[in-house]
């Protein structure tokens, strides 16, 4: 009976223990989230445009016409390499291509709330010279357009490697972490999703091992019915996946 006591004290301490070092970690991921969600990429090019009381990076292609397309990159994305991809899927339109903070031209850190003030204000600067707006967002950036189009007019929503919400996505990388509970960041998109007016265009990769495709057809199933269609594109992963897909045929 006297042996017992010991050991139960030795479980207790272990457990403690246990128990310290998991509250250890999600400080450590609640604390350093940012860095482990946005990677700024340096790009020599671009343009800053002062818009209100942003400043916000671009790379253009401008054209002249009705038609515009502002295009949201991934979350480790030097959006200017794109350009000939968006170039190609969208030919004889305006190209807007944001730099998020931090990434390429634009100052600042990158945060939900600033991405998304920024790409307002480009929003509005582009509609001004061009009526109709196609917004792309790839991969992180589907949360900014998501949103974005569900506050604003816009004439189509494409979204490419897209997820339901970064706690959703995050949540199947890291299971045994409380990831609802510790995230700054949402880009919460399923809950924009229902008032999104424009014709939806979703493209989720075979092989997609950032986002998993549950994550991406649960984002799909959050547009009203018919609005939305949804395609995979096969025999590639999140990286690879060509915005040439866009492309008219």
């Amino acid at each position: 009976m006297r042996a017992r006591k010991p050991v139960a004290h030795m479980a207790m301490s272990l457990l403690l223990i246990v128990l310290a070092v998991y509250i250890a970690v999600c400080a450590v991921v609640f604390f350093r989230q940012r860095s482990m969600i946005y990677f700024p990429q340096a790009f020599d090019g671009g343009t800053v445009l002062s818009l209100g009381g942003a400043r916000v990076g671009v790379t253009l292609h401008e054209q002249p016409g009705t038609s515009a397309v502002i295009y949201f990159g991934g979350n480790a994305e030097a959006v200017g390499y794109s350009l000939a991809e968006l170039q190609a899927a969208f030919p004889g339109q305006a190209l807007y291509l944001m730099h998020y903070r931090g990434y390429g031209a634009t100052p600042g850190a990158p945060t939900e709330a600033g991405l998304f003030a920024d790409a307002q204000a480009l929003y509005e600067y582009v509609r001004a010279l061009h009526p109709q707006v196609t917004l792309v967002g790839r991969s992180l950036g589907s949360g900014i357009a998501t949103r974005l189009a569900s506050d604003k007019p816009v004439d189509r929503l494409v979204l490419v490697t897209p997820y339901d919400s970064m706690a959703g996505a995050a949540s199947h990388h890291f299971p045994w972490l409380p990831v609802r509970l510790l995230l700054r960041d949402r880009y919460d998109s399923v809950s924009y999703a229902a008032k999104v007016n424009a014709p939806t265009t979703i493209l989720a990769a075979e092989r997609d091992e950032v986002i998993p495709r549950a994550s991406s057809e649960a984002l799909y199933r959050g547009f009203r019915s018919g609005l939305a269609t949804f395609h995979v594109v096969p025999g590639v992963g999140h990286n690879d996946i060509s915005l040439r897909q866009l492309a008219p045929h």
